[in-house]
């Protein structure tokens, strides 16, 4: 597989001075021993057959996964004169190459359009259906296409708007279960490693502009082929950010290898962007332990009395002070000052005692608060005495973290004790509140019950889908970063059998969220199939082909199921959702679902403003994917539409209405796109709306976003 600079070397006409700068490239990459070395590979591209055939663009045949690309010269009829522009490598042709070129032509129908990524494209969306059952909620949004190019596409939509990105990329098993540049991938393949690096690095960084910089994650699963190079590759992506690595159980019964462990885990990475993090939420005991003092279900008291590293009086002078406590109560009469240097023996005060943060072994220690903190948590009722004259009196603390558990709501204060301390109740300590630690293993994350089966034998019978992931698992791993934020948007770029569509639709039930997932998925099918359907003379593109895909035979029919709650033949679902709420799968979901088909637009058909069913669909999203589409610029009599506003968007097709625009606004609407050529008619009108609205000029704004060359920023 060759490299940039394979290809940018080509291009290099004299013979001696290429061989020569290849020689020290190589003595380069001999010497790159550190970090994670691999080949940013060129190009990656990919197939659009529904891309039309124009002049100019790049093409393949369509039937030769080796084919070189050509550049279209003309078309005249069915009949399509080409010229070879690239060997079928990917590499540039050389001086010599390119002097032996003869034109060629070829029959339309032999020929499909091919983009390297990195290279412009002008994406559009073609609605393909709905599911209506959530009222006016945000629609969770489902996108047949390549996810580079759906990537680049969300780029104009949700740019720093994604709270949450789950993705379950290809775990590289060799076992052609991926495509990079049009092939499947095999364990034969020696740059399989480089080459999954580059693919998922080009997907990261579109994926790093999505999310919001202020408070975000992404969360990544993967197994033991590529999880080292990821980690890497992760750190590399996301400098500054926390990364993290979870275990989790899979498969309790385990998957045998010969000679080897068997696998019954993988691992979930998780990169905390700005404040975002685990919050704690209720969890069963088969994710804690009631061991020791962490999860007990009670309110946790620890000793006032500093313990461990820097626990000396030395270590904090100001925290050695007396504690005076009236032994009939027992309560604290006083707090003292701290101690000079030089003085172990505090002032005396009738009738009470003096406690000092003596050590068991006889040496001086440290209280954890200084006096004035102790006073002020002693009026909070965060401070209590045990203990005897004679046996001596101890002094515990409710820290901030447990305090917060009170003020929160999780534990109901009682009452108080003589002390002032606060008497609390203890919890059920079936659940806990909590953040778990990083080896997961509960029984609902278990992929053959709960992803293969359920699949399978339930939501769109008979049909399979190879490793799908337990609903559950899904569900647990977002429920940690989307828990406080009801109207979370989620994506998941491989988006495989839909489960993140499903699982979000679970979080939202529990809570009455509004939480949004956008799902983006090819529509290939396996290796296999592939081969079995040329062998009957079928090729991409046949309505035979396209019905086995990933999004029309699994995909689709999965969310429609999970949301109405019947299979593809109509049927009601069988069985009933478990662990955190169980209720019958029958009863589906309150829920919006929009499904959509990536398409490529033409640049200069957009600018003249002949393209806007295509574009419509982005604007919806942008403006929060909830309410009708404004889908058409013409109304039934084929006349130019002056404005249009929904609840949530309006748009402003005449400029020369703007007042009407601007009178007309709904009070509810987010977003307003003004179509005109003049950046002057634009500022005026946009000066004219309040300023929380986010006003976008249209077609300039769409067609800068995508004329960038995104994939190599």
């Amino acid at each position: 597989m060759r490299s940039e600079l394979d290809v940018l070397l080509d291009k290099v006409d004299e013979q001696t001075l290429r061989a020569d700068i290849r020689s020290q490239v190589e003595r380069l990459r001999a010497k790159r021993t550190f970090g994670l070395v691999f080949e940013s590979h060129l190009p990656e591209r990919v197939r659009l057959p529904e891309h039309p055939l124009r002049v100019g663009v790049k093409v393949a045949y369509r039937d030769n996964t080796d084919s070189p690309a050509f550049e279209v010269l003309s078309i005249t009829g069915e009949v399509v004169t080409l010229r070879k522009v690239r060997n079928p490598d990917g590499s540039s042709l050389s001086a010599t190459q390119a002097a032996e070129v003869t034109d060629e032509t070829s029959q339309v129908a032999a020929l499909v359009v091919i983009a390297d990524f990195g290279e412009p494209v002008f994406p559009g969306l073609r609605h393909l259906g709905s599911v209506e059952r959530g009222g006016n909620k945000p629609a969770h949004i489902v996108i047949k296409g390549e996810n580079h190019h759906v990537l680049e596409a969300l780029q104009f939509t949700h740019a720093g708007k994604i709270d949450c990105v789950y993705i379950d990329p290809p775990y590289n098993s060799g076992a052609r279960d991926w495509k990079y540049d049009n092939n499947y991938v095999d364990d034969t393949d020696a740059y399989r490693h480089s080459k999954w690096l580059a693919f998922m690095e080009r997907r990261l960084l579109l994926a790093k502009r999505l999310l919001n910089p202020a408070d975000s994650v992404l969360i990544v699963t993967i197994d033991e082929k590529e999880y080292l190079r990821l980690g890497l590759l992760l750190e590399q992506v996301f400098p500054g950010c926390k990364v993290q690595m979870v275990s989790t159980l899979i498969n309790p019964a385990s998957v045998a290898r010969a000679g080897a462990f068997g696998r019954s885990d993988e691992y979930i990475f998780i990169v905390s962007i700005g404040t975002g993090g685990p919050q704690r939420v209720r969890l069963n005991r088969e994710w804690v332990s009631a061991k020791g003092r962490t999860h007990t279900g009670n309110i946790r008291w620890d000793l006032l009395r500093r313990s461990g590293e820097s626990a000396a009086r030395k270590d904090s002078p100001g925290c050695f002070y007396a504690i005076y406590v009236d032994p009939t109560g027992p309560t604290i009469a006083k707090v003292g000052e701290a101690l000079a240097e030089g003085q172990a023996v505090p002032d005396s005060l009738k009738g009470c005692v003096a406690v000092l943060p003596i050590r068991k072994d006889g040496t001086e220690g440290r209280w954890q608060w200084t006096p004035s903190t102790l006073r002020r948590r002693l009026e909070q009722g965060r401070v209590r005495i045990t203990g005897s004259k004679t046996k001596g009196f101890v002094v515990s603390i409710l820290k901030d973290g447990e305090f917060r558990k009170i003020t929160r709501g999780e534990f109901q204060v009682t009452g108080t004790n003589p002390d002032g301390s606060l008497i609390v109740d203890d919890v059920e300590t079936a659940t806990v509140l909590a953040i778990p630690g990083s080896q997961w293993r509960t029984s609902s994350h278990d992929a053959t019950q709960y992803g293969s089966r359920m699949l399978t034998d339930t939501l769109i019978p008979g049909r399979k889908f190879p490793f799908p992931k337990s609903l559950y698992a899904v569900e647990d791993t977002i429920r940690f970063f989307v828990n406080d934020k009801p109207d979370a948007v989620v994506l998941d770029f491989f988006g495989g059998s839909g489960t993140t569509v499903h699982a979000v639709a679970r979080l939202n039930r529990q809570d009455g969220g509004r939480r949004q997932a956008i799902l983006v998925t090819n529509n290939e099918v396996s290796a296999a199939e592939a081969d079995a359907l040329r062998a009957k003379g079928l090729r991409r593109g046949a309505p035979q082909w396209e019905a086995l895909g990933i999004f029309e035979y699994i995909t689709r029919p999965r969310v429609t199921a999970a949301i109405t709650g019947r299979t593809p033949g109509g049927d009601p679902i069988k069985g009933d959702y478990k662990f955190t709420d169980v209720f019958p799968m029958a009863e589906g979901f309150e829920e919006n679902v929009e499904f959509f088909e990536l398409t490529y637009l033409d640049a200069e058909v957009v600018e003249l403003d002949i393209a806007f069913s295509g574009v419509a669909p982005l604007l919806w999203l942008r403006a929060g994917g909830r309410g009708p589409i404004i889908g058409e610029s013409l109304d039934a009599a084929g006349r130019r539409k002056p404005y249009a506003w929904t609840e949530a968007y309006g748009v402003l097709f005449n400029p020369d209405r703007w007042r009407t625009f601007v009178g007309n606004r709904r009070e509810s609407a987010s977003t307003a796109f003004v179509v005109t050529d003049s950046q002057t008619t634009f500022a005026g009108i946009a000066s004219e709306l309040p300023g929380t609205l986010d006003v976008v000029r249209l077609y300039e704004n769409y067609l800068t976003t995508f004329a960038i060359n995104w994939g190599y920023l």
